[in-house]
């Protein structure tokens, strides 16, 4: 591999970890219907086993919609990246904890969650064109929210 191959697999594998990051900002910002296509390819896929499935931009800002109303807090915290670029397409495994405010009941949970995304950059930006989340774990919290 080239010093120039290098670079590139790094810049990509750095900007993947800035789109996950954007992914969290705007679940964390109740999670934003109207912005939430923005890292998602097309035709992408969003699907859980626990949340439901969606295809496409339209599904996936409906699916974000029906999250607005059922979340009144979240908190993605995101770690332990595992990354693999082959060119325009990458993969990633992430796990993610953080509580979550239920809008209706006011429960307050701990969940803890699996991603496994495929990635593909188009006009060179990444995004995601499968992104997969499996509940590890649910807890209940205490304490007061602030």
């Amino acid at each position: 591999m080239t010093l120039e191959e290098r670079i590139t697999r790094l810049e990509d594998i750095e900007a993947i970890k800035q789109l996950k990051a954007r992914y969290a900002e705007i679940c964390d910002d109740m999670h934003n219907p109207d912005r939430i296509a923005s890292v998602f390819a097309e035709d992408a896929i969003w699907e859980s086993p626990d949340f439901g499935k969606a295809t496409g931009h339209a599904e996936i800002r409906e699916l974000f919609q029906n999250f607005k109303d059922m979340f009144s807090f979240s908190q993605h915290n995101m770690m332990n990246p595992i990354i693999e670029v082959n060119g325009n397409r990458a993969t990633g495994i992430w796990y993610i904890m953080g509580p979550w405010t239920y809008t209706k009941t006011g429960a307050q949970k701990w969940f803890a969650l699996r991603y496994d995304d495929d990635y593909v950059k188009i006009n060179g930006q990444w995004k995601y064109a499968h992104l997969r989340a499996r509940m590890r774990m649910v807890a209940d919290r205490s304490g007061e929210q602030g």
